[in-house]
C-alpha cells in the first residue's frame, strides 16, 4: 500500500483526497487552514500535518491543489517545503491550475532532487472532484505518468498524458478558453430566447439534442434560466485562469479577441459582487 501526500483541501483536494482515502490508501494532508484539515480528518479516517515537511516526508507520491504559482512555490520550495523533504524516487502530481512557466520550472528542479513530476490540472469542477469524474491533462515524462496514473484513476473519468512538461497547464488553457466562449455564446442564446418571450427551457431541452449540445447546456442552462449561480467554478477563479491563458497568448504573439473580451465580461460580474458566484453567472451582464 502507498503513502500518499495531498496538499490543499480547497474545493477540488477536499473530495479529490477523499476519493484516494476511501480507496485504501494511508493518505496525510495538509491544508493552509488547520480547521479544514481536521474536518477532513474525521470525515475520512486518515491523518494531518500542520507543516508541509512533515506531511510529506513518508510519501511515494504527494499530490497539490492550490491556488496559483506562487502558492505552489511557497509550498514547494525552501528547508520546509515538499521538495526538500521528499523520498529520491517519490513523485510529486500538480492538480493546481497554473501557468506552464511553473510546470517546467518545477520539473527542472525535480530532476535535480530525483522526484518524479507531473503537471496535471483538472477539469470537471465540484461536481465532478465530488463524484470522481475529473477530466485530466497531464505534462510529463510517460514513466512517471504510469507510475500516477493507478492513483489519478480513483477520482477521474478521463486521463491523457498531453506531452512533456507544460503540457498539461497548456491544455488547461485550452479548456478554459473554449469554455469561456461557450458560456458566452450559451447567454446571449438563453438572453435572446427570453426577450422573444419564448419557452427558453424547452428550447434548450430541443436543442440540446443537437449540434448545439455541450456540457455548459446540459448542466449549466436550466440553472442559468432560473438565475442560480451558488454552486460551481466561481468567477474569480475562472478571471485567474483566463489571465494565464491571455499571459501565455502574448508570449507568442497568439489573438484570443473571444477570451479576452469574455474576461473583461467577467470581471463586471466580479465588480458587481459576483466574484464567487459559478461562471454561468455571466449571463446576469445580459438580465440588468
Amino acid at each position: 500500500m502507498s503513502n500518499v501526500s495531498f496538499l490543499g483541501l480547497g474545493v477540488m483536494g477536499y473530495p479529490i483526497a477523499g476519493h484516494l482515502a476511501r480507496a485504501g490508501l494511508r493518505v496525510t494532508v495538509f491544508n493552509r487552514t488547520i480547521e479544514k484539515a481536521k474536518r477532513w480528518k474525521e470525515e475520512f479516517g486518515c491523518s494531518f500535518e500542520p507543516d508541509v515537511s512533515n506531511a510529506v516526508k513518508e510519501s511515494d507520491f504527494v499530490f497539490s491543489c492550490v491556488g496559483n504559482d506562487n502558492d505552489l512555490r511557497e509550498i514547494i520550495y525552501g528547508e520546509e517545503g515538499a521538495f526538500k523533504n521528499m523520498k529520491k524516487g517519490s513523485c510529486f502530481i500538480d492538480h493546481t491550475t497554473a501557468s506552464s512557466t511553473i510546470a517546467n520550472e518545477l520539473q527542472m528542479k525535480a530532476n535535480e532532487l530525483d522526484i518524479g513530476f507531473i503537471d496535471a490540472p483538472v477539469s470537471g469542477g465540484e461536481i465532478g472532484a465530488i463524484n470522481g469524474k475529473l477530466t485530466i491533462m497531464c505534462g510529463g515524462r510517460e514513466s512517471i505518468y504510469k507510475r500516477a496514473l493507478p492513483l489519478m484513476q480513483k477520482y477521474s473519468q478521463s486521463c491523457t498524458l498531453i506531452g512533456n512538461s507544460g503540457a498539461g497547464q497548456l491544455a488547461k488553457m485550452v479548456n478554459q478558453i473554449c469554455i469561456a466562449g461557450l458560456v458566452q455564446a450559451l447567454s446571449e442564446g438563453i438572453s435572446f430566447a427570453e426577450k422573444n418571450d419564448l419557452d427558453t427551457k424547452k428550447v434548450l431541452d430541443s436543442i440540446s439534442k443537437g449540434a448545439a449540445g455541450s456540457w455548459q447546456l446540459e448542466n449549466r442552462g436550466k440553472t442559468m434560466v432560473e438565475g442560480k449561480f451558488d454552486f460551481g467554478f466561481a468567477v474569480e477563479l475562472m478571471r485567474k485562469d483566463l489571465r494565464i491563458c491571455l499571459d501565455q497568448a502574448e508570449k507568442l504573439n497568439i489573438s484570443l479577441p473571444i477570451t479576452a473580451i469574455v474576461n473583461q465580461f467577467y470581471a463586471e460580474v466580479q465588480n458587481s459582487g459576483g466574484a464567487r458566484f459559478d461562471t454561468s453567472s455571466l449571463i446576469t451582464r445580459l438580465n440588468k
